[in-house]
């Protein structure tokens, strides 16, 4: 099949996560994502994940040089020879020219971007409906996706809770941040192979278009 290099975009609720975790069993590729990744690399002890560490401890973003260094460093592991899938990266345009001369230099093909394109409104009904069980984690929603018993989980009985930041004050600056952020890295990967998908429907519906646009069989 050769090499899957799939760099995902989408806003906060889009469903990125979702739909990462089952391409990455589908292809049988890893997920590479920056939250994840950084986690790793603060407790790897080197020299770049104490660097990371320190940053991150005072509060502040990790620079595009230091985040660049740790994409590059897990591109390169072995268990990506066949591909793997980008969640959060790149975040910049000078982020994506460096993955691209990255992925040259290790003879691998340009990625294939697919975003992931939801309505504002719709966003911000789903993350304001948002509630999760404090204890296992589970993640329900309010209108789409209730639990059995009114107000609590139907694993563990624990009382649902909703992020202090899930208001449609915060999603809405949010949302206005990361369009203003991205708005540049669209325009740059719209030259490329850049596609957009409708993320509005569900996620059965919205894997079956993300499968259409790489190619594969839809079962």
């Amino acid at each position: 099949m050769g090499q899957n290099i799939i760099v995902l975009l989408g806003p906060p609720g889009c469903g990125k996560g979702t739909q990462a975790a089952v391409l990455s069993e589908l292809l049988n590729i890893p997920v590479i994502s920056t939250g994840a990744i950084l986690r790793a690399e603060c407790e790897s002890g080197t020299v770049l994940g104490n660097s990371v560490k320190a940053t991150l401890a005072r509060g502040e973003l990790v620079s595009d040089d230091v985040m660049n260094q740790v994409v590059a460093s897990w591109i390169a592991h072995p268990h990506c020879e066949n591909g793997f899938l980008l969640d959060g990266y790149p975040r910049t345009v000078p982020q994506a020219m460096f993955l691209d001369d990255t992925l040259e230099t290790l003879g691998m093909p340009r990625p294939t971007v697919i975003r992931i394109d939801v309505p504002g409104q719709v966003l911000v009904d789903r993350i304001t409906g948002r509630r999760q069980c404090p204890s296992c984690g589970k993640i329900y929603h309010v209108r789409h996706n209730p639990p059995a018993h009114n107000g609590s989980c139907d694993h563990d009985g624990m009382a649902l809770m909703r992020r202090a930041d899930d208001t449609e004050a915060v999603i809405q600056e949010r949302l206005r941040r990361y369009e203003e952020a991205t708005a540049p890295l669209i325009e740059y990967y719209r030259e490329m192979v850049f596609h957009s998908v409708d993320g509005s429907d569900n996620p059965a519906m919205v894997l079956e278009a993300i499968e259409g646009v790489l190619g594969l069989p839809v079962w």
